[in-house]
């Protein structure tokens, strides 16, 4: 499907980064940033900007924090017209923290929020504006979203910001192609000068279909991550989303070689993608968090395997 007005996001530095503390090594991230610019992809997100008053910089590596400093020597002599990205929680960051876009690498300020903290996302979004940034809003965890309250959300986002985007985010990958439906109709229904955003989690293997699924109603920003990498089971994985589009600006060869090279070997370091836990939390819409602690376990610890168990641990969870 070829449509040039989609914008395309990468997050694997920063979705990635949920799996092991944001800290991958310096190498990678260059190496990673190179080939999301010569792959033609519009937008690249380097991690968080979260507050050091709330997250440890000895627990935590560079890419939660993202200080410009560090990202200039990311970026430093790749010239491209990728734009760069990084995010914050609106209920984990704080707006002292945005400098003014011309001191900055940064391009774009992407806000992620729960409903019930629109109105941090809104003074977030404003303040990166207001700074010279260009801001979008990512409601989180959509599928627990109270109907009328993400209504209130919405229409508060139309009338009280300038955000390029605003984002359908499956948090914990529950949703179904029906529900992109319901979800992005009701955008339209209050966003009216803004584009329509989706980013996908692949917890029942959907975080794809769900993608084109929004891309085919109309949503365009879209989100990914190489091979999938990220929360619990993942994302959308790039390089399908990639070739999906069929944009001639599109160059798949170095998202290709970078997967080989730096994402492949992670694997013996972190797991993420489709498994059964990850699936359970998935079909009963609930937070990975418990799957992520069962993975965690020794392989030799016969819980780690006990799915019908978990599964039944997790319906009391309901």
């Amino acid at each position: 499907m070829y449509r040039p007005e989609i914008t395309v996001v990468d997050c694997t530095i920063r979705d990635g980064g949920l799996m092991n503390n944001s800290k991958f090594p310096f190498e990678m991230v260059r190496a990673v940033y190179k080939a999301i610019c010569d792959s033609g992809v519009d937008i690249v997100e380097l991690g968080y900007r979260n507050s050091k008053e709330m997250f440890s910089t000895e627990e935590y590596g560079p890419w939660r924090f993202c200080d410009d400093d560090k990202l200039k020597e990311v970026v430093d002599g790749i010239e491209s017209d990728t734009k760069l990205s990084v995010m914050m929680d609106a209920h984990k960051s704080a707006v002292d923290d945005i400098k003014p876009r011309e001191e900055s690498p940064v391009d774009i300020i992407r806000v992620a929020t729960y409903v019930k903290d629109i109105d941090k996302a809104i003074k977030t979004a404003n303040a990166a504006n207001d700074n010279g940034y260009e801001a979008t809003i990512n409601i989180m965890a959509i599928s627990h979203a109270v109907d009328w309250e993400l209504d209130q959300a919405l229409a508060q986002i139309q009338e009280e910001t300038k955000v390029i985007a605003v984002y359908i985010v499956d948090s914990f990958g529950a949703l179904y192609s029906e529900d992109i439906d319901f979800y992005y109709d009701k955008y339209k229904k209050h966003i009216k000068n803004k584009e329509i955003g989706v980013h996908c989690h692949n917890h029942q293997q959907l975080g794809f279909a769900n993608t084109i699924q929004g891309i085919i109603r109309g949503a365009n920003y879209v989100d990914g991550t190489l091979f999938g990498i990220g929360r619990a089971a993942g994302n959308c994985p790039l390089e399908l989303l990639m070739s999906f589009l069929k944009n001639p600006k599109f160059d798949i060869r170095p998202i290709l070689d970078v997967i080989g090279k730096y994402i492949i070997p992670l694997e013996a370091e972190i797991e993420w993608g489709y498994n059964i836990p990850y699936m359970i939390a998935g079909i009963l819409n609930l937070h990975p968090r418990d799957s992520m602690a069962l993975l965690d376990l020794d392989e030799s610890d016969p819980r780690r395997s006990d799915y019908k168990a978990f599964y039944e641990k997790c319906l009391d969870l309901i």
